[in-house]
């Protein structure tokens, strides 16, 4: 039985999977063996033999540090140098972009981290890295938004049936990233206190800038009643009583959280942001969008492709691009291009050919080298096998609150993460299957 030659892992379906899904599906059809792997998905130790089920290949969504490496590469197939990092998080403010963590740390500086644009790849270099572990491979999702996957998304008009929206009428779409209005104060506390970062002022800034976006909605949303608005809101905000109420004032404004949002972009007649890093999403669609800031961002949690944007600061300037447009992009082409690479060559492929190579030579590096010391944490290998249990049997640990309070709410955030991140085996198949439709029939040179 031939063995897995790539395990791809990732951490969140909306952010990863349509993507991997994208790389599978090409590097299947040059002839390798793909699996995926959720990173809370309970261990294989079959994959941890040699010739049995290891890969060859290790694709993580994140590596920043020695212990990355222990759980996302040792305890998932045990040792292996050949380590390729997704990278998913490369959208950074200035203060990130300068310190440690983003930068990575110990053995991570020898995995591969790939690179969605050259200005990542410098900063990356400046802080120690070699730069054949950090090659420029350009942003895979983006790639769904190129000419070849025309077809891809739905048409404005399906979209709208599909959620009981008008086509006719004006789309509005407003992409949010309040994930710290919803949180009490002593959840931001907690984080605080977790990340060794405050966030109190930056939770404050999210609940304003919320509050008096949500106040530019009504007033425009009442006296446009033509108009409709979706709130595609952040994953954190799930529990938002202002986003109920305005849902409930008004029957054109929509809180919808389904369908990618490149697909919301794709349809939107007009389209807002405050400081998701969706916007390069909206420039790769070639659309303009305007940047609502009704106050200021602290510039060490803005992301540094924001600095210099032209913004929206007043419900006037709001309201006149909501009814006439954008005429231009807020962000300079460079900043753009200089963070998310624009090739002739789809980014799957530049991916894909990069993953080929490091399946076909040599390890470029040791990422198990001393002075790292890797350990199987069987203390979570039987928690998570556990929680995977109760998943199945679909016990919540909520229900042991009573009893044991403490299992229950740290039981309940691992059971909250595995839920989040599942997704049946009929779903995946049929977004697999819609991808590979967009692919070369037949397999080419891919170097060349």
């Amino acid at each position: 039985m031939k063995h897995t030659d790539f395990l791809i892992l990732y951490e969140h379906v909306v952010r990863e999977y349509e993507s991997i899904l994208l790389l599978k599906a090409e590097l299947e059809r040059r002839g390798y063996r793909v699996a995926i792997q959720q990173l809370l998905d309970v261990k294989r130790i079959s994959r941890r033999i040699r010739g049995w089920d290891k890969p060859e290949v290790l694709v993580s969504s994140c590596m920043y540090d020695d212990e990355a490496i222990n759980s996302h590469v040792y305890n998932n197939i045990g040792v292996c140098n050949k380590v390729v990092n997704l990278h998913w998080e490369q959208m950074l403010s200035d203060t990130q972009e300068e310190g440690a963590w983003f930068n990575f740390n110990g053995n991570a500086k020898k995995c591969i981290q790939t690179c969605w644009g050259k200005r990542t790849q410098e900063r990356l270099i400046a802080h120690g890295m070699e730069e054949k572990n950090c090659p420029v491979t350009g942003a895979v999702m983006m790639d769904f938004l190129r000419p070849e996957f025309e077809g891809y998304f739905k048409s404005k008009k399906a979209l709208c049936a599909e959620h009981g929206l008008d086509a006719d009428r004006p789309l509005l779409l407003y992409i949010s990233s309040f994930g710290y209005a919803s949180m009490t104060e002593q959840e931001v506390r907690e984080l605080s206190e977790m990340a060794g970062e405050d966030f109190t002022g930056f939770a404050h800034t999210n609940r304003v800038s919320m509050e008096q976006t949500l106040a530019w909605f009504d007033r425009y949303l009442t006296e446009h009643p033509e108009t409709q608005l979706v709130y595609r809101r952040h994953p954190s905000e799930w529990n938002s009583p202002a986003l109920l109420a305005l849902a409930e004032k008004h029957a054109n404004f929509h809180v919808i959280f389904s369908d990618s949002v490149k697909q919301w972009i794709v349809a939107a007649d007009r389209i807002f942001i405050w400081m998701s890093t969706a916007i390069a999403e909206v420039y790769f669609a070639g659309k303009s969008c305007g940047v609502l800031r009704p106050v200021p961002i602290e510039h060490e949690f803005d992301p540094v492709i924001y600095r210099n944007a032209a913004v929206i600061d007043s419900y006037e300037g709001f309201a006149d691009m909501a009814a006439q447009g954008a005429a231009d992009f807020p962000i300079a082409k460079e900043v753009i291009e200089g963070y998310f690479d624009k090739s002739d060559r789809p980014a799957y492929l530049r991916m894909a050919d990069l993953l080929e190579q490091v399946y076909r030579e040599p390890p470029r590096d040791q990422p198990f080298s001393l002075p790292f010391q890797p350990h199987f944490n069987w203390l979570k290998y039987f928690a998570l096998l556990g929680i995977h249990v109760m998943f199945a049997l679909k016990l919540h640990p909520k229900r042991f609150a009573r009893i044991a309070p403490r299992f229950a709410d740290f039981a309940g955030r691992i059971y909250g993460y595995v839920e989040k991140a599942a997704i049946s085996p009929a779903e995946a198949a049929a977004m697999e299957e819609k991808i590979k439709r967009f692919l070369p029939k037949k397999h080419i040179d891919t170097q060349n």
